[in-house]
């Protein structure tokens, strides 16, 4: 394929770009010994060479409230980042802000490698947190309600209904709501209640109008009501805590009542399993869940019309501080937006988008094709949502299960659902004899009781059920598939980069590879003995595995390229890149004059464009539709030898150090050149894309093309369908002659 390097500055060459006559490109420290004199050490830009990983992250949610203020995105999608962005927070306040907490209140004042301490890192949070949480709900209240409403969607006050309206919700609240209200007042009888975790709460100022007692009250929010309840035309919401609030006088009867506003707690949710001290891992995650719900609280979000005095009380009673509360002017818990994302309302959601069966894995008239056959003939690249899972890598596993040549099925299962019909196909197995092996990580965040419950129901089935290795994670996506044939065993294996969940693999952007490769087989194969035996095995013919050699194998691979100068390239494609010793091998390379590409949907701590460090590093993050998930590492310029590998690792020190996971060398130049023309469109995008600039923050990247990755993306895999149901030659590429592209810099 031939490519080209994006320039965003709008010139023909970008920076770090060769220049005429082969002088050595801006930014790089030549010293008194010329372009080939051993460049600077990057340590010695010192730590701010680094981005805060945290303050990072919310920049990301930073992109999500620009595509909910964006008028130009479908109408629910603006909802739906709302949502996301609501859920994001709630998850990065259970994890990354309670583990400061637990350094600042452990007395540790080492520095990150941004340079800061775990107090002041705490206070950059709360500052940026601040201003994200008033940005949503101006985007909320301001620009997504009023376009909700004129699009006939309402999300109504009990204030503004009618009569009708109110004795609809009336009949609501006695029928289904206050059967399962429990109010708790505190007095000397009745301590302040436990706040459970993300729970919705309205505090209640209650008076006896015979002594003038005046008692605070706490009503929780039953978290298993839809969070807005919706009116008979199916298209107004109104907030549950709306319509408990207007009938509190039947909580308290013959009670005055006072103030009562809406509240909501975060608590520490990250497990802290001791797995050296525990006999039985299911047993121990169990009671690590459960022990869960009393982690200590870590913030308090509350409605903004609440009084001082309120605040202060509940501050004091959950242990808290003041820089932990934080006050919105919009409903609490906007993550309940996904039911209005929900809706029926097409013209409200942009373009349905039904996944294409890959060509390969059909014939003409989209009848199956024989899909161990097809392998045997050469790799098949799956690429979701565009090409459909349920017949790509739902089909490897459920043909699996049903063939009876097929000996032996080895699968990870990191996040799935509870009705897949991969884990049905597991277990169908299992019952027809055949060896079957699941590695279930029990420890995915938020996924543990999920997995517990069909972790269970495998092991019931005779499925062989182990969870992995002491001390670390099996984030790896593989499975393996030993199938007897007329010239002996052979092995069939999947390696991808998402997880085995139909459900999210047509929300989430996500690569696989399958394969009958004999080396390949061979790898998975030693893999899974390592997962489910006990062995020190760590070299492997093809794969790449974490902890044992992916990072070296990394790091050498950005070291070659630093050594061929301006003639090298690198092109990376991850959620993220927080590791100081993989980005420091990126200065350096940088500092060589090698042109490098970073596409980092989310966290990232390295600076670009820092002059004298990063000149020729760009980093672009892709927001849209999907949620950007593929891995993919290329090293190389056209013209020279090139490396392509993808797989389940982003570059964290957790992906990297604490995680097992795979990287699969991708050697088909048909499937390279695939591979590349995905990194071309993420480099070309100019509608979902942001650039990092060098003090960490990021700006739009100009709509000047109008090129979306993901909706090319779309067009090429409408246009390989068609040409194997009516065989002729595929149209112009969705590449722009002078589109941007991963291979070699302009």
């Amino acid at each position: 394929m031939t490519t080209t390097r994006p320039s965003d500055t709008g010139s023909d060459r970008g920076p770090g770009a060769p220049v005429p006559g082969g002088a050595a490109p801006a930014g790089v420290l030549t010293g008194p010994g010329g372009p080939e004199a051993v460049p600077a050490d990057p340590a010695e830009a010192g730590p701010e060479r680094f981005t805060n990983r945290e303050l990072s992250w919310l920049e990301f949610g930073d992109r999500l409230l620009d595509l909910a203020d964006d008028p130009s995105v479908p109408l629910l999608e603006r909802a739906k980042f709302l949502a996301i962005f609501s859920e994001g927070l709630d998850e990065f306040f259970q994890v990354r802000v309670a583990g400061l907490k637990d350094q600042v209140d452990a007395g540790l004042r080492a520095r990150s490698p941004d340079g800061l301490r775990p107090a002041e890192a705490l206070r950059a949070i709360r500052d940026r947190v601040v201003e994200l949480v008033q940005r949503q709900a101006s985007v909320f209240l301001g620009s997504v309600v009023p376009a909700l409403s004129d699009a006939g969607i309402r999300l109504s006050s009990w204030d503004s209904l009618d009569d009708d309206d109110r004795d609809h919700l009336v009949a609501v609240f006695h029928g289904q709501i206050f059967p399962v209200l429990t109010p708790l007042a505190v007095d000397p009888g009745h301590p302040f209640p436990y706040i459970s975790n993300l729970s919705l709460n309205l505090i209640v100022r209650v008076a006896d109008p015979v002594t003038g007692v005046e008692r605070v009250a706490r009503v929780k929010v039953p978290p298993l009501l839809p969070r807005f309840v919706v009116m008979p035309d199916g298209e107004r919401f109104v907030p549950l805590e709306q319509v408990i609030a207007a009938h509190l006088g039947t909580l308290f009867p013959e009670m005055a009542i006072g103030e009562h506003v809406a509240f909501r707690v975060t608590r520490n949710a990250d497990l802290a399993l001791e797995e050296d001290e525990a006999d039985d891992l299911l047993a121990a995650v169990e009671m690590e869940l459960r022990r869960r719900r009393f982690g200590r609280a870590v913030r308090i979000e509350v409605a903004d019309a609440m009084s001082a005095d309120m605040r202060d009380l509940l501050v004091r009673e959950l242990d808290l501080t003041p820089d932990d509360l934080y006050e919105t002017a919009a409903p609490l818990d906007l993550g309940g937006l996904w039911a209005v994302h929900a809706l029926d309302r097409p013209d409200l959601h942009g373009e349905a988008w039904a996944p294409m069966t890959p060509p390969r894995l059909a014939n003409a008239g989209d009848e199956p094709a024989d899909l161990f056959a097809v392998l045997r003939e050469r790799d098949v690249l799956v690429h979701h949502p565009y090409d459909s899972f349920t017949t790509s890598v739902e089909a490897f596993v459920t043909e699996a299960a049903d063939d009876p040549d097929v000996l032996a099925i080895k699968q990870t299962l990191y996040r799935t659902s509870g009705d897949s019909p991969v884990v049905a196909a597991l277990i169908r197995a299992a019952e027809a004899g055949k060896q079957v092996a699941a590695v279930v990580e029990l420890k995915a965040r938020f996924d543990e009781q999920n997995n517990i419950l069909w972790a269970r129901a495998l092991e019931e089935a005779g499925v062989h059920v182990v969870y992995g290795l002491m001390g670390l994670k099996t984030h790896s996506k593989t499975a393996l598939v030993v199938r007897r044939e007329e010239d002996g065993i052979r092995r069939y294996c999947h390696v991808g980069t998402g997880n085995y969940n139909p459900r999210t693999a047509r929300q989430y952007e996500d690569l696989g590879l399958l394969s009958a490769d004999p080396e390949l087989g061979a790898d998975i194969g030693d893999l899974f003995n390592v997962l489910t035996g006990f062995s020190r095995h760590s070299s492997y013919r093809t794969i790449v595995v974490a902890p044992t050699s992916l990072r070296r194998r990394i790091l050498e691979l950005v070291e070659a390229e630093a050594e061929a100068g301006p003639a090298g390239r690198i092109v990376i494609k991850v959620n993220g890149l927080t590791d100081p010793e993989v980005i420091d091998a990126l200065y350096r390379a940088s500092l060589r004059g090698v042109p490098i590409d970073l596409v980092v949907r989310g966290v990232c701590c390295l600076r670009p464009g820092v002059p004298g460090l990063s000149e020729t590093i760009r980093v672009r993050s892709i927001v849209g539709r999907f949620l950007e998930h593929s891995r993919i590492f290329h090293f190389g310029a056209d013209g020279h030898p090139r490396t392509i590998l993808m797989g389940s690792a982003d570059l964290m020190e957790r992906n990297l150090d604490r995680r097992v996971e795979v990287l699969v060398p991708v050697r088909d130049p048909e499937l390279q050149d695939r591979l590349l023309q995905i990194l071309d469109l993420a480099l070309a995008d100019d509608v979902n894309s942001w650039q990092l600039r060098p003090d960490g923050h990021w700006r739009r990247v100009p709509d000047r093309t109008g090129t979306s990755a993901q909706q090319a993306l779309q067009d090429l895999a409408r246009q390989r369908a068609r040409r194997r149901r009516e065989p002729e030659p595929l149209s112009a590429s969705a590449l722009d002659a002078d589109a941007p592209a991963a291979g070699r810099p302009t």
